[in-house]
């Protein structure tokens, strides 16, 4: 009986034992991982619920020791992203600043070998512009093509490539004391809203960590903004000379255009083409000419001095004064293509008379001469014609009435003429040689050739006048005598004929135009509506433009960046659909309407048809102006219409009233 007690005193005793040193390794290897150790592990032969919990600790160990890897790396990889960033910013200089990446990211990834390509000025073609470690050998290129090489395919197709088990001889990494191949290489693109701006590659003896893949996997893009905003400010910087040079391009276009018409005066048909083509080709470049010569004499920035701003206001009032002459090209266009119309509704006469009033006293003024309008008790209230047209006629009269009056005044009689009611303008000016009256009328033409220098202008008003007259079932005199003065007549009738388009040419002698010129000039699409002035600044509202014409993207984004917009561009409609699909964040949309592939109006159509965008602002903005193309803009989905050359003011309050943008 003793030596069972004695026995079964033994194995207690043992059985505690073990426990406690059990316990005792457990408590120490937990005193140790509280302390921060965690290389410890419990080790201790243990059993039942004693080993589950052994194994639960070692498990809690392993556990913290990945988690604290992991925080560690996530504040390496968080503390080096900034620093690169930081770094990064202030650069102007491109290569200063590829220098820089590669000389601070390379060893930080644990690299021996970096090269950074920069797509060059103007094409896809990638440039070696910085590098750590490189060697140049003579065979070795410097320049790859997109899809060439490694380096041109990470550019294509926009991933990281990987290689590992570089072979000997592929590259080399040297120093003063020997030279070996590296192990491994990494192979980066530069991304800045998906497009390719530059490839780097870094070549390292070891493997490159998860960590270090995750540094440049975020760094792309940051880099890519960087080399952006680099070749933003480097556009900036040309913004005063490309101005120069467009202003240049239509002086050459202007002479060309005068030069050819006068060619081709004996024959109306190449001459109609000629007009119609140049009137509108010309609107692409004036309008981006306009916004820029603008940009540059509002002068927000404060860094152009007063001279060079008066030279914008006179590039600015310039391209106007232009415009003005595409427009009067393109009248003349439609009447002798016989495509022009007229839309007949009520006309107010007190309307007229303030339009003319408004239109002209300040200009008569402004040379010291009276201006008077009488309108006889006998004129009815009413008339019933295309006051547009009414409109564009007087104005024709009355500024040549100006122009070539130096003293005495101007007159505007309106008064009835048997069935018709007569508009009379009347001046002291120069007059008009008997024989040279109908001259006049015929386009390019003057009384003198001399006063198309001396007075300015090319004929083309009274030309175009006669056949707006004959237009609207009416007809239009003059009555001159040389140092006393000229009285032009506008005859309307007082009840409006069936009007019908100018009788248009045979087939066979009409030119095929490329610029359709069948419709009036449209108005704007919203009537004068309450609009907030344009905002002094946006808030970072994302606006996309969608125009296959860079020189218009480079002049609104301009324009829409110096106001605190951010600007998304596609080239064509299909890229466009695809940016809304990338970007939702996207606020308004400035759509062209002549683009290739997917032109404007299918493009809004296409948008129209996306889930979530109905009610997406979409303003179209083109060079045509016909009633019809607006009207069709509309009905594809555009919410507003702008024509080129663009009012950039105008534009700015249209976009801060349909993002709800105010001044305050």
């Amino acid at each position: 009986m003793s030596g069972t007690w004695k026995r079964l005193t033994e194995n207690v005793n043992e059985l505690a034992g073990n426990l406690t040193r059990q316990v005792r390794a457990i408590a120490a290897v937990a005193t140790a991982v509280t302390a921060g150790d965690l290389t410890r592990q419990v080790t201790v032969d243990a059993s039942g619920e004693v080993a589950e919990l052994k194994d639960n600790i070692n498990r809690m160990i392993s556990n913290l020791k990945e988690s604290t890897r992991a925080n560690r790396e996530q504040d390496w990889l968080k503390t080096n992203l900034a620093r690169l960033s930081g770094q990064m910013q202030g650069h102007r200089d491109l290569r200063a600043m590829a220098s820089l990446v590669m000389s601070e990211l390379t060893p930080l990834v644990s690299a021996q070998y970096g090269a950074f390509f920069l797509v060059a000025d103007d094409s896809e073609v990638l440039e070696l512009t910085a590098s750590y470690g490189y060697r140049p050998r003579g065979e070795r290129p410097t320049r790859y093509a997109p899809g060439e090489s490694l380096v041109g395919q990470v550019a294509v197709e926009k991933k990281t490539v990987l290689v590992t088990d570089v072979p000997p001889g592929y590259v080399e990494v040297s120093s003063g004391l020997g030279a070996a191949a590296p192990a491994n290489l990494v192979i980066v693109p530069v991304l800045f809203q998906g497009e390719t701006l530059g490839v780097i590659e870094l070549g390292s003896f070891g493997e490159f960590s998860d960590v270090h893949l995750d540094l440049l996997d975020q760094l792309k893009e940051n880099i890519g903004v960087n080399v952006n905003t680099m070749l933003a400010n480097a556009r900036t910087d040309s913004l005063l000379a490309e101005s120069q040079r467009l202003t240049e391009e239509l002086r050459a276009g202007s002479v060309e255009l005068e030069a050819r018409a006068r060619q081709l005066s004996s024959a109306s048909k190449y001459k109609s083409e000629f007009m119609a083509n140049m009137s509108h080709e010309l609107r692409t470049p004036l309008n981006s000419l306009l916004i820029l010569a603008k940009l540059l004499a509002d002068n927000l920035d404060g860094n152009l001095n007063p001279k060079q701003v008066e030279f914008a206001r006179t590039i600015h009032s310039s391209g106007t004064d232009l415009l003005q002459l595409i427009d009067d090209i393109l009248d003349l266009t439609k009447v002798e293509a016989g495509h022009m119309q007229v839309q007949t509704d009520s006309v107010r006469v007190a309307d007229v008379v303030a339009y003319v009033e408004s239109l002209t006293r300040p200009l008569a003024a402004e040379k010291g001469l009276a201006f008077d309008v009488t309108v006889d008790p006998d004129v009815p209230a009413t008339l019933h014609t295309d006051e547009h047209r009414l409109q564009q006629i007087l104005r024709n009269l009355l500024s040549n009435a100006v122009k070539f009056t130096h003293e005495g005044e101007i007159r505007l009689r309106i008064r009835r003429s048997g069935g018709a009611v007569a508009f009379d303008v009347q001046d002291t000016g120069i007059g008009i040689p008997a024989e040279k009256l109908s001259v006049i009328f015929e386009a390019f033409q003057q009384a003198d050739g001399t006063t198309s220098r001396k007075y300015g202008g090319t004929g083309l008003g009274l030309s175009i006048s006669r056949e707006l007259a004959a237009l609207l079932d009416g007809r239009l005199d003059v009555r001159s005598e040389p140092g006393y003065g000229s009285t032009f007549t506008l005859y309307l009738p007082l009840v409006a004929q069936g009007q019908a388009a100018v009788p248009a040419p045979e087939p066979d002698a009409l030119p095929e135009l490329i610029t359709p010129v069948d419709e009036p000039v449209a108005e704007a699409l919203v009537a004068p509506a309450e609009l907030p002035p344009a905002p002094l600044r946006f808030h970072g509202e994302k606006v996309l433009i969608v125009d296959d014409d860079l020189r218009n993207v480079f002049a609104l984004t301009s324009v829409l960046e110096l106001h605190g917009l951010q600007v998304i561009y596609a080239d064509n409609g299909i890229t466009g659909v695809r940016a809304l699909e990338q970007y939702d964040d996207i606020t308004l949309v400035l759509m062209d309407i002549m683009m290739p592939e997917l032109d404007g109006n299918a493009t809004m159509s296409a948008i129209r048809a996306m889930d979530g965008y109905a009610d997406l602002p979409v303003i179209a903005v083109t060079a045509k102006a016909m009633k019809g193309d607006r009207e069709k803009s509309l009905a594809s989905g555009a919410t507003d219409y702008v024509t080129k050359p663009v009012d950039t003011d105008h534009l700015l309050r249209l976009i801060a009233f349909y993002l709800g943008v105010d001044q305050d």
